[in-house]
């Protein structure tokens, strides 16, 4: 008996642990999420974004030999006990143009949770539910649907989202 996977749907995620010495300064990068999210434009380049976004690359190819290249990056702020719409980063009209991958960044989070939708063959719509926290990352295929909630009260959510393309 032999097995062939056809495809598989993999998501990774965790604290982002800098050298010493590259320490991201969330307070400049929670600035770039406010300049992004305000003047609904791509975050602008800065250190602290490219050392984040070297890190994701450079240990997803080394941990999971894939080689991503960033396609579109922006920010977003969440309000307390503000539910996103259901958010899709990929064109279905222009799949082969699309993003592969969506990573979310808490910069400033506290209480976030992300729900991601998935097919798992005939069992459609089911969902996994993770916390974001501040300093971590999550990685998904672009072609699944999700939302993200603040779940407290008092304070807002700053999260950077980048899309990357498998080459």
């Amino acid at each position: 008996m032999n097995k062939k996977i056809l495809s598989e749907q993999s998501l990774y995620y965790g604290d982002v642990l800098m050298p010493k010495g590259f320490e991201i300064d969330h307070k400049q990068l929670l600035e770039d999420v406010l300049k992004s999210h305000i003047t609904n434009k791509k975050l602008i380049y800065s250190s602290n974004f490219n050392n984040l976004e070297t890190y994701f690359r450079e240990h997803i190819k080394c941990d999971y030999q894939i080689h991503l290249v960033p396609k579109k990056r922006w920010g977003n702020i969440y309000k307390p006990k503000e539910l996103s719409e259901p958010l899709l980063n990929i064109e279905k009209m222009d799949l082969a143009n699309s993003a592969d991958f969506t990573l979310l960044y808490g910069v400033e989070t506290n209480e976030c949770s992300v729900k991601i939708y998935y097919d798992d063959n005939r069992r459609k719509q089911n969902t996994w539910t993770i916390k974001l926290d501040k300093g971590m990352f999550i990685m998904f295929p672009s072609s699944n649907t999700y939302v993200i909630k603040n779940n407290q009260n008092e304070s807002l959510n700053n999260i950077i989202t980048i899309t990357y393309e498998h080459m």
